[in-house]
């Protein structure tokens, strides 16, 4: 009666402090301590199990065994083994004399370390088993009924500890996949104010539209090329919200934006401790697009390493978070794009090859705005409209020989250019009507006489040139070249290595 007694005083202190827990970590840490207050064992683990592998993983180990055969990072197969009929049957299996006989693959193992005795105990909340509660002894023999029973309300507390701690984390996971989901619709909606920018009425143009209207409702993946400013993120906006899965967040990750070490984490996710500063598990933005759109900006700039990684999630559609021990199934419809060359990328070993057939399924090219010059005054007028709101001006129109300069440009800088160029034009302007002069353009007229196709080269080098003159071959900063031109440095500066222009030393 007086072991019946402290039996239960021991069960109810391990209830107490097993069900105070919020977090799986603490959760482990919280068993192991109790484990080893109430029950006489060698070796004591839990093990969950995992759908995936058909298995067992442990989460928590203890042993006091001077030789561990049977490691921490070990899956048991649920067939064949002690554990799997533990699972399958939903009922205690002890194996008494483990040293005289061994029934199951892993007796040997436990033998090896010294054991003499193994107990199976179903971790079983409303019946269903979350895994498997496994006390080891040195001690053989047939255990006394008594300390049977106490084994398995042990094992009852464990099982419904773990089961609300798993419905905390699923709750916290949920309520931070919202929180994020939110972020993602409140920039989504302000793109979208953006998306009445896939203006143009050119056959390139049209083209281009025609094709994202043809992809859109498949899940097949999307390749989108085209100069910087051409308006890809647009196009792949368009594409995502005349899909099936527009009601889910389009998440957008710029590959060149972090550094190589935070990629993976950015797109994979990472568990607790997985580096220095990973002080809690975080997904990744492919669970965060899990049902909706994954839209990869200049795919070219990822690094080798992450490559690989992104081919496996495009081929089985699983996802390895860094420190992670189990892969997490997503269904992400991936867009990416780039303005490299990727089939030379490919020849000079910079960018896979599987890789890029992987994605290369559907390629959609965006036309540069020197192909389409029609569409020129329609962008113009739209964005002279966008800006007068964000003024607060009236200006009504753009002159006539503001629109045909504005036609004559080559545009290195594209659609984005224009926007920036009018942008700059309404600021210095004080009349109804918008003019557009050279000056605003940051060119001399000389210039921008109108050119036949085979030169715009040609114009677009000069172009840069006489900017990079203008701004003392300033090409970053809010006085340099390349916001002159509307185009990121990192551009400019592969065009001046193209063009190959260098300011001369007494220059």
């Amino acid at each position: 009666m007086e072991q019946i007694e402290t039996n239960y005083r021991a069960l109810l202190a391990v209830a107490v402090v097993l069900n105070s827990q919020r977090d799986t970590h603490s959760l482990w840490e919280a068993i192991t301590a109790e484990i080893t207050k109430v029950i006489p064992w060698a070796r004591a683990s839990v093990t969950l199990y995992d759908r995936e592998a058909d298995g067992f993983r442990f989460y928590v180990m203890a042993t006091t065994m001077a030789q561990v055969v049977l490691q921490r990072d070990t899956v048991i197969p649920r067939i064949g083994s002690g554990m799997g009929w533990a699972y399958d049957h939903k009922t205690v299996n002890c194996r008494p004399e483990l040293k005289q006989v061994q029934v199951f693959p892993e007796d040997t193992m436990y033998v090896q370390e010294g054991l003499g005795r193994i107990i199976n105990l179903p971790l079983l909340v409303r019946d269903k088993c979350l895994g498997i509660l496994n006390i080891g002894t040195i001690e053989s023999g047939v255990p006394d009924p008594g300390d049977l029973e106490f084994l398995a309300q042990v094992a009852t507390q464990i099982a419904y500890a773990i089961d609300h701690v798993q419905a905390y984390e699923q709750i916290d996971r949920l309520r931070d996949q919202l929180d994020k989901e939110k972020d993602y619709l409140v920039e989504e909606l302000k793109l979208r104010q953006d998306t009445d920018s896939l203006i143009g009425k050119s056959l390139a143009f049209r083209h281009a539209i025609d094709l994202a209207h043809d992809v859109a409702p498949t899940p097949s993946t999307v390749f989108i090329t085209g100069e910087t400013g051409t308006g890809k993120e647009l196009i792949a906006q368009a594409i995502h919200d005349w899909s099936p899965r527009h009601s889910k967040p389009m998440v957008r990750v710029n590959c060149a934006a972090f550094p190589a070490g935070l990629v993976e984490s950015e797109l994979f996710g990472h568990e607790r401790g997985a580096f220095t500063g990973a002080d809690r598990a975080r997904e990744g933005r492919f669970e965060l697009a899990h049902g909706g759109t994954l839209f990869l900006d200049e795919i070219g700039e990822m690094p080798l390493e992450t490559q690989a990684k992104l081919l496996r999630v495009l081929q089985d559609g699983m996802v390895d978070r860094l420190g992670g021990k189990q892969p997490i199934r997503v269904d992400v419809r991936v867009i990416a794009a780039t303005n490299r060359d990727l089939p030379a990328a490919v020849k000079h070993g910079t960018f896979r090859a599987d890789l890029f057939y992987r994605l290369n399924v559907f390629p959609l090219s965006v036309p540069p705005l020197r192909n389409r010059p029609d569409d020129i005054p329609l962008l113009a007028r739209h964005f002279l409209k966008q800006y007068c709101v964000k003024f607060g001006r009236s200006c009504k129109d753009i002159d006539q020989e503001s629109l045909e300069r504005l036609m004559r440009y080559p545009w290195p800088g594209n659609v984005r250019e224009l926007e920036n160029v009018i942008e700059r034009a309404l600021i210095l302007s004080r009349e109804p009507v918008l003019r557009i002069d050279n000056h605003v353009l940051g060119v001399q007229a000389s210039s921008v006489h109108t050119q036949p196709p085979e030169d715009l080269k040609e114009l677009e080098r000069r172009h840069i040139l006489q900017t990079l003159a203008l701004t003392d071959w300033r090409i970053a900063g809010p006085d340099g070249a390349a916001v002159r031109l509307g185009i990121p440095p990192s551009t400019l500066r592969s065009r001046m290595k193209q063009f190959g222009l260098k300011r001369s030393p007494a220059g």
